[in-house]
């Protein structure tokens, strides 16, 4: 398996570094910047890069690196992205530094975005996040409770790489839905520790966000019972999550 590490981005993003010896590829490189930074201090010659949705924050450096290394950029199909030379539409394997990964259609925040699965870890963009799940911008309530549920059905301990550092608010968010749960309680302790020392609270693992990211709990009581009191139609598991959401929107 590749080694993975972050390099941070912008204000709160996170561009993975994945390495095997000196050969590298790097997942949602928004800035060039860094990434170049970090190739030349380590000693790594780029391979690849995997995109998972159009927005700027994600694709932004694609172009800058292509100009110093000639390599294969990964990304959806169906979305404006400079420099694609694998255009991918899910269900694909893809190489990546020998490890086998594949490419999971994941629609919602965008309607192009993808995922990539490798063992033991998700590149997830901006789909799933510590605690909770990007906006709406494109798809709908359907298409992301229905991306979430195929995120779900992982391995329980694939480990999410997302690609924003929001685990603290979006904390805040699932107390408000649900207040007793022990392990949310818990897990607020944890990211406070580690965010308070500077340090990332990514990855997670699926099994923790399944305890207590409510848009992956859409099924259970207490989020039903929120979901209800926030404009959520009936108990459908899709009425519920477009529900939470919007009330996550103005929260």
């Amino acid at each position: 398996m590749f080694k993975i590490s972050l390099i941070p981005a912008f204000k709160d993003n996170y561009i993975w570094l994945l390495t095997q010896g000196n050969r590298a590829f790097v997942v949602d490189p928004g800035d060039a910047a860094p990434v170049l930074a970090r190739l030349e201090t380590d000693g790594l010659r780029l391979e690849g890069i995997l995109i998972t949705h159009h927005h700027a924050d994600h694709q932004g450096g694609v172009a800058e690196l292509k100009a110093r290394y000639p390599v294969e950029v990964f990304a959806p199909a169906g979305e404006s992205i400079t420099g694609v030379t694998r255009p991918l539409s899910g269900g694909e394997s893809i190489d990546v530094l020998g490890q086998s990964v594949v490419v999971m259609t994941v629609p919602g925040h965008t309607l192009g975005h993808l995922a990539y699965h490798a063992t033991g870890a998700l590149f997830c963009g901006d789909t799933l996040f510590g605690a909770g799940c990007g906006r709406l911008f494109e798809g709908t309530p359907a298409q992301m409770s229905a991306s979430l549920d195929s995120i779900a059905n992982l391995p329980d301990d694939t480990r999410i790489y997302c690609a924003h550092e929001y685990t603290e608010a979006n904390l805040r968010f699932a107390l408000a839905v649900e207040p007793e749960n022990s392990a949310l309680q818990q897990r607020v302790v944890e990211v406070a520790a580690l965010r308070a020392v500077g340090l990332p609270s990514v990855p997670s693992t699926l099994a923790e966000e399944k305890a207590t990211n409510p848009f992956l709990r859409c099924a259970e009581p207490a989020v039903i019972d929120a979901g209800l009191q926030h404009a959520a139609v009936n108990r459908s598991k899709t009425a519920i999550f477009s529900a939470i959401r919007g009330w996550r929107n103005n929260f």
